[in-house]
């Protein structure tokens, strides 16, 4: 699973992969034209409890893959490839400039981030627009040719789509059956793919979240999550040298947490995934999981033969454990649970899996 960082030049969204990822690209990979890769770790305060808890002898967070994309230009939208690339995402993550700095330009002249976050938007229509009329074009001679039954239901399904983005809708929201998304499912539609808005704001804006609540407003009908984050004061909490350092510094600010640590928790939720805890002396580790997925299924994250000999899972919830202070009282207080195969995981829960291989 991985999602993808895209935006227009100068929007801050290396400054983010880098900090997310811990990577800095080489000269070879800014210059190459092609996705920069890299693994971010999950930073959520649960795992954090847990380990304090615990003390275990290892520690283990959850990682996700990102991948900065090229620039969204004239040229490379024009050459396509980057649509390619959007495709291969499993979710998009646009960064958009909310700051107002003299020092770097703008693409358009001017910082707008609903111009930009619209222009964006629609490019994404556009592409799955042409694509569509491309193969209903070419199915339109098929069908004259062979009235074959299959492509006769494909162009239905086809224009069905092309009906809803003649709407300038994303295909995300298009409710589609199972036959429908088999049909569809070997095409490049970008607009299927989950999505979230990260406006890059300054540090004087930073506790300004009125831009963003009407972002979210507007988008949030598209199905588009939208947070706010500063990448200049983010690269200054991770230049600092102790946790002491950046809790201080964070104070000041009044922030809770790094916007960049909130970050990675709406990227999983973007990929649809939900994270579960293994805990003991030996390791704390988060896990990710699609959400909705059965015990098995998590079973099966963790390794394939305690999803093939699974007999059943002890569950914790991690509310729970924190309100009753420890695993003794959780099962004094009857809240630790025995689940079977068509249990649901739930985010937060933390399992022990039970199996006989």
């Amino acid at each position: 699973m991985k999602i993808g960082f895209i935006g227009l030049p100068q929007v801050g969204k290396k400054t983010l992969f880098e900090l997310l990822t811990d990577h800095k690209p080489s000269e070879k990979e800014l210059v190459s034209g092609k996705p920069i890769k890299g693994i971010a770790e999950i930073k959520d305060q649960r795992f954090d409890r847990l380990v304090s808890i615990y003390g275990p002898k290892k520690e283990v967070r959850a990682r996700i893959d990102i991948e900065a994309l090229p620039k969204l230009e004239k040229d490379t939208i024009a050459k396509g490839e980057i649509f390619t690339d959007i495709n291969e995402l499993d979710a998009i993550c646009h960064i958009v400039r909310a700051f107002k700095d003299d020092s770097v330009y703008h693409v358009d002249g001017s910082v707008d981030p609903k111009r930009d976050i619209d222009f964006v938007n629609s490019e994404l229509i556009l592409h799955d627009l042409i694509f569509i009329e491309k193969r209903m074009e070419r199915l339109d001679q098929k069908i004259k040719q062979t009235k074959e039954e299959a492509s006769i239901k494909e162009r239905e399904i086809l224009l069905k789509l092309k009906t809803h983005l003649d709407k300038i809708l994303p295909l995300r929201l298009l409710s589609l059956n199972a036959d429908e998304r088999k049909f569809i499912s070997s095409y490049p539609f970008v607009t299927l793919k989950e999505m979230i808005v990260v406006l890059n704001v300054s540090e004087e804006s930073l506790k300004d979240t009125s831009l963003a609540g009407q972002l979210e407003s507007e988008l949030s009908p598209l199905r588009i999550d939208v947070m706010q984050v500063s990448a200049k004061v983010e690269a200054e909490i991770a230049r600092l040298g102790s946790d002491e350092e950046r809790k201080e510094f964070l104070g000041a600010l009044g922030i809770g947490e790094p916007a960049i640590n909130a970050l990675t928790r709406v990227c999983i939720k973007a990929l649809s995934l939900i994270s579960f805890f293994t805990v003991g002396a030996d390791e704390v580790r988060q896990w990710l999981v699609r959400k909705g997925s059965a015990a098995p299924e998590a079973a099966g994250v963790i390794h394939s033969d305690l999803q093939k000999g699974f007999i059943r899972a002890e569950v914790m919830k991690y509310a729970d454990l924190i309100a009753l202070g420890g695993e003794d009282k959780v099962k004094v207080a009857g809240k630790f649970y025995l689940k079977g195969k068509d249990y649901i995981v739930e985010d937060g829960d933390i399992i022990n899996i039970r199996f006989n291989v």
